[in-house]
């Protein structure tokens, strides 16, 4: 038996492929869904996806959003979203230096706009570290 995994951001698809399993990191913890799974609508943090399908485990670094399990589909809608092949650890770096260094003059901006850079510095580090296990 298996799952319909689509992981979708603003730029686009992301995945789509039948898959046996999905491990992710939400609001409350790791969420694992398989097939037959009660319907879900949880909260995304960032953090590291895997899937399990035939063949092996792929991982995604994910940002914040949001995932529905309704029936033997998984829909994930992130604000972003990469394979661990697709990362590039020098565009990771530079992403997350920026982000630092904006935190740290931090005075003059909004809650949202600190947020936002939280957010950036997490997800990069998310995809240094699936980097960095592989």
């Amino acid at each position: 038996m298996s799952l319909q995994l689509e992981i979708v951001t603003p730029h686009g698809k992301v995945y789509d492929e039948t898959v046996e399993s999905v491990v992710m990191p939400t609001t409350s913890g790791e969420v694992g869904i398989m097939t037959g799974h009660i319907p879900l609508l949880t909260e995304i943090q960032p953090g590291d996806i895997a899937v399990t399908k035939e063949g092996g485990v792929d991982h995604l670094a994910v940002s914040k959003g949001f995932a529905q399990c309704i029936g033997d589909k998984v829909s994930i809608l992130a604000e972003n979203a990469i394979s661990e092949d697709d990362i590039d650890v020098n565009e990771v770096e530079a992403a997350m230096l920026r982000a630092q260094s904006a935190l740290k003059n931090a005075k003059e901006m909004s809650e949202e706009e600190i947020n936002m850079l939280e957010t950036t510095v997490q997800y990069a580090s998310i995809q240094q570290l699936l980097k960095k296990k592989k």
